[in-house]
């Protein structure tokens, strides 16, 4: 049938079933994911315009690029190949089905001249002694095969691992499972964040590029937050939140350390450690020492605080770290004397006698410091994700028995020839050739030997 004469339904099942229609899809959906992977999703329109002009930011808005899983265009890519995926599996699973079940089991010589792996065989015994040793030699040495008799010719057909030829299929319905669970996801999750101060909690997350929150339905609050850094370095080694999960007035989870790979999951809602901050100004505690009269004086202070000192003069702290070079916490002090001399110097937790050898009124050491932090936590809810493992792991299933197994499948044909026996026999495999021609190889040369050696 030429184009022309195909009606329109039948030209759109063959559009469906088409191999390039499979591999376009393909190829688009690997692009635009590149696209999805370069550019940063679901931010706000002021993060997205500090990295990109404002045409370029309408343009890319227009494509839906800032959120483009949820566009309609890449959705319909999705459909799409999973309209192709079925068709061409409809289109192809009634063969497979029917070599499977119903296989030949009377050769002709059509079907020999197919196989490139053939023997055939003649030796001086009758045909009911030769079919008993066939038929014991390829149960022993393949599988039990299924005997016809007909035209005078007994006819042995044997088969292994028949199942192998529906891997394929169990692919293909693991990756449509796995789209299911990925707009399961899509249409009923969502991904989120919120920043919580220690010792407060919050019922609420919101969603990336909204202001709108999400309400949880309960209470998470954050009851501690620690930062350690590497040794010499102001960079964190690792940064932990105490959450604690409360539910209708029940604690639920008390104290749950969450670090980044350790999340905190309840009700389909995990909790992810993402960032961190301080909250508020950090408060200090400081011992004084006035030199010239040996008085000490415990001394707390905020940052930026001005505060008294005895003897008249005054000091704040103008900055602070907590990781002063190799040095450790270090705050640096800004110090009015009496008469309005100001002298600005560094003060480290470390090295408590340090700024005794610094000249002036008074010396300082950094008793402790105490910085409240808030705890940034990305919030996801995906109620697909389980149907997503579950296509995961059919298709490991399907992929397996698709690459790593073969339908092999033998015939043998003994019919008298004059007053001999006449053997033919042939075989072939729907994947890996080299491995089953080595194998028919073995077979046919152990056959005549068993043949031989009984006759």
């Amino acid at each position: 049938m030429n184009a022309k004469d195909r009606n329109p339904a039948t030209a759109l099942w063959d559009f469906f079933c088409s191999l390039k229609l499979t591999i376009v899809t393909l190829i688009l959906l690997a692009a635009t994911s590149i696209i999805g992977t370069v550019i940063q999703q679901n931010r706000t329109p002021e993060e997205y315009l500090q990295v990109y002009s404002e045409t370029t930011y309408r343009i890319l808005n227009t494509l839906k690029f800032f959120d483009m899983y949820h566009s309609w265009w890449f959705l319909a890519l999705l459909g799409i190949f999973s309209i192709n995926l079925i068709s061409c599996s409809i289109k192809r699973f009634p063969r497979v089905w029917k070599t499977v079940k119903e296989p030949v089991l009377v050769p002709d010589e059509t079907l020999y001249r197919t196989f490139s792996n053939m023997e055939e065989i003649v030796i001086p015994a009758s045909v009911d002694e030769v079919r008993k040793k066939v038929a014991d030699f390829t149960s022993s040495h393949f599988s039990t095969p299924v005997v016809t008799e007909e035209s005078g010719k007994v006819h042995l057909f044997a088969q292994k691992a028949a199942y192998a030829r529906f891997g394929v299929y169990v692919t293909h319905i693991s990756i449509l499972i796995i789209f299911i669970g990925a707009i399961i996801g899509t249409l009923w999750g969502y991904k989120a964040f919120v920043n919580i101060v220690e010792g407060t909690a919050t019922d609420k997350v919101w969603p990336r590029g909204s202001n709108e929150p999400i309400d949880l339905g309960f209470s998470v609050r954050c009851d501690e937050f620690s930062v350690s850094y590497y040794e010499g370095s102001s960079r964190p080694r690792e940064f932990k939140s105490l959450l604690t999960v409360i539910d209708e007035g029940r604690t639920i989870t008390e104290k749950r350390p969450v670090v980044v790979n350790d999340p905190l999951t309840y009700e389909g809602i995990t909790f992810y450690q993402s960032s961190y901050g301080p909250a508020g100004e950090p408060v200090f505690n400081f011992k004084v020492r006035v030199k010239e009269t040996g008085e000490v004086a415990n001394i707390t202070a905020r940052q930026g605080q001005r505060v008294q000192l005895p003897g008249g003069g005054a000091f704040r702290v103008v900055d602070f770290t907590p990781s002063y070079q190799n040095f450790g916490p270090g705050a640096r002090l800004e110090v009015f004397t009496e008469s309005g001399k100001r002298n600005s110097f560094i003060v480290l937790q470390a090295f408590p006698d340090f700024d005794a050898q610094r000249g002036g009124v008074y010396s300082f050491t950094l008793v402790d410091f105490k910085q409240r932090f808030y705890t940034g936590l990305q919030v996801a809810k995906d109620p697909g994700v389980w149907v997503v493992w579950l296509g995961c792991t059919l298709m490991v299933l399907g992929s397996m028995i698709a690459f790593f197994l073969s339908h092999r499948r033998i015939w043998i044909t003994i019919m008298p020839v004059g007053g001999k026996t006449g053997i033919k026999l042939g075989g072939s495999a729907h994947r890996n050739q080299p491995a089953f021609e080595l194998f028919f190889d073995d077979f046919k040369k152990n056959l005549k030997a068993e043949l031989v050696a009984r006759d």
